[in-house]
């Protein structure tokens, strides 16, 4: 059970939905504007929601993985517990809809490309159900991190599954 009274690990999984993977380097330009990779365009056609990320980066999500997200995970949060609200606030209050133009280029709001720490060079991520935007060297820093403990990990997750 997690600190705000929700089972963290039970969460529905649209099987449906496409699965978002692979790495690409992009930028971004003079008005704050990411063009999506264009394996990723069909997936963000009927637009998203870009948020606070975690470890430093932001995570977008298309309209459906995102309504999935609040309903399974989000919207339970407990309001009268402090860390549900720091969440809540976390995530909701740095969202911003996220509607790919003609080219496939979305609006990165100011407050969120300096949270992120977001230079002109980025990476965009797919990771299951979310794209993560990072800042090109804070990516590169953060995989050597993983790959240097990527095995301790799994076997740490692993033994909690026992």
């Amino acid at each position: 059970m997690g600190e705000g009274g929700l089972e963290w690990g039970k969460v529905e999984i649209n099987h449906e939905a496409r699965m978002l993977l692979g790495e690409y380097a992009h930028t971004i330009d003079d008005k704050n504007r990411l063009t999506l990779p264009a394996k990723f365009r069909d997936s963000f056609a009927g637009g998203g929601v870009v948020t606070r990320g975690l470890d430093g980066c932001l995570y977008l999500y298309a309209r459906e993985a995102w309504d999935d997200l609040v309903a399974g995970r989000l919207a339970e949060l407990d309001p009268l517990l402090e860390e549900s609200r720091l969440m809540s606030r976390y995530f909701f209050s740095g969202a911003a809809e996220a509607e790919p133009d003609k080219q496939g280029r979305i609006m990165l709001p100011a407050p969120l490309i300096k949270h992120a720490r977001l230079g002109r060079e980025v990476v965009v991520a797919g990771v299951f159900d979310r794209l993560e935007i990072w800042d090109r060297a804070a990516w590169e820093k953060h995989l050597e991190q993983v790959e240097g403990s990527a095995h301790h990990v799994a076997e740490r997750l692993a033994a909690k599954r026992d």
